[in-house]
């Protein structure tokens, strides 16, 4: 039984596809309806520059605040409470530890929220978090 969902969140058209996908699994359970998490993750500037850090993290954290104001009407219209949380760092990586330290059963995310060329270079993160979750992984296509 899924009793909670994380969504990996990055306000891309696909995230919001998963967050969409994640509503109607959550709404076609009877009971109990399963805990639904949003995640979305800030990741700082590489190299690491203190100053601009602080900048990109600050200004990331109001973007997704934003960004789940109206993902919380959405769900609330469909009867459904969610949780938001932002982190720090690699998104796989925070993806991964988050679900692991919360009891996560399944991960729900989108297949691309990067442009293919990012992706070729950087890497994938959905294909990282497939490899190293420790439950259930949905990507939506």
């Amino acid at each position: 039984m899924v009793e909670k969902i994380l969504v990996a969140y990055d306000g891309s058209p696909k995230g919001h596809e998963a967050f969409e996908f994640a509503l109607q699994l959550a709404a076609a359970v009877c009971h109990p309806k399963p805990e639904v998490t949003v995640l979305s993750v800030a990741q700082p500037p590489e190299p690491i520059d203190i100053v601009e850090m602080d900048a990109v993290i600050d200004a990331a954290t109001e973007h997704y605040r934003v960004l789940f104001q109206d993902l919380r009407k959405q769900a609330e219209g469909k009867g459904i409470q969610i949780k938001a949380e932002i982190r720090v760092g690699h998104p796989a990586d925070q993806i991964v530890r988050y679900a692991e330290e919360n009891g996560t059963d399944l991960i729900i995310m989108g297949q691309r929220g990067k442009s293919k060329i990012e992706s070729w270079l950087v890497g994938s993160v959905s294909k990282r978090v497939i490899s190293y979750a420790h439950c259930a992984v949905t990507i939506v296509k």
